[in-house]
Order: structure tokens, then C-alpha cells, then sequence
């Protein structure tokens, strides 16, 4: 399984911990060196850019592809990662941004968000969910509670918090 990630999916991941689970739950992650150059900005947390300049050996950093003109509204990050998810091709593509994840669909990119990440990781049992999003809703990540409501009810009823969390 391919899986090629934008930036905000990583960049939150590591703000919250819980970066770790993108290895149990895809066994390798494929960034664009545009996303890397976006972690590694001045402007980035500091544990973000540390934790990339010392990534794991299971996130690859591969050259931008060509880009795609026809995404020419999106910001550098999602075209490229657009892009390398295409030309791969990628089995999913870990994106945030509504017209991103949009441009992606249209393309027949199978999808995930931060919020899909956390609940698969949940149902995996590597995190709670409840506890992952309390500590998302405390950067400067948004989304709407109803979002994370519907997030939530996808878990099922039986999906209760992970034992020792």
C-alpha cells in the first residue's frame, strides 16, 4: 500500500503525539519534498521540524512530479502531494483541506483526513479517539464539532476508549 501524505495530516500528527500510528496502520508514507520543505519552514513548531529532519526510516520524501495546472488554486503542498498520490500511484492520500480533498475525489483519490487517521488508528486500538481529538482541538487545527461528532458516531457504539488511556 502506497500512501502519500500533504502536509497538515503530518503536521498535526506530530503535535499531538501521535505520528506513530501512521506506521502500524500504512507501513510506509511517501511526502513530496515540497510537504518536507513545509515542515521544515522557520515558521513551523519547533517539534515538527526536529521530528522531520529525524523522520523514520518508514516516511520516504520523494521528488515533486510535474505539476498539474489544473491545480494551480490549491497551495504548493497539496499540488505536489495531488500529484506524487497520482503519478504513484498512491492507495490513499492523506490531505485536510476541503478544496484539496475535493480536486482529489475528483481525480479518484482515495481520501483520509487527520480525523480518519485518528479513527482508524482507534479502531486499531493504538489510540483513543476522544483523547487524540481533545488534544487536536488544542492547536490551531479546526473542525466543526458536528465534523468530529460524525467522526465519533462512525466508531460504533462498541467503540469504547483504548485500555490504559
Amino acid at each position: 500500500m502506497i500512501v502519500v501524505a500533504d502536509t497538515t495530516p503530518v503536521n498535526y500528527l506530530i503535535l499531538i503525539d501521535a505520528i506513530g500510528v501512521l506506521e502500524p496502520l500504512y507501513k510506509a508514507v511517501v511526502i513530496p519534498e515540497m510537504v518536507f520543505s513545509e515542515l521544515s519552514q522557520p515558521g513551523t513548531p519547533a517539534e515538527v521540524r526536529i521530528w522531520i529532519e529525524n523522520r523514520p526510516t518508514w516516511l520516504d520524501v520523494a521528488p515533486d512530479p510535474p505539476p498539474l495546472p489544473e491545480l494551480e488554486a490549491l497551495d504548493p503542498g497539496e499540488r505536489a502531494a495531488i500529484a506524487l498520490a497520482l503519478a504513484l500511484p498512491a492507495s490513499r492520500l492523506l490531505i485536510d483541506d476541503a478544496a484539496g480533498r475535493i480536486e482529489a475525489e475528483r481525480r479518484r483519490l482515495k481520501v483520509t483526513g487527520t480525523l480518519g487517521v485518528l479513527a482508524a488508528a482507534h479502531r486499531s486500538r493504538l489510540l483513543d479517539f476522544d483523547s487524540a481529538v481533545e488534544r487536536l482541538l488544542k492547536t490551531r487545527f479546526y473542525v466543526s464539532p458536528r465534523t468530529v461528532a460524525a467522526a465519533r458516531r462512525l466508531l460504533g457504539p462498541n467503540e469504547g476508549p483504548v485500555p490504559g488511556q
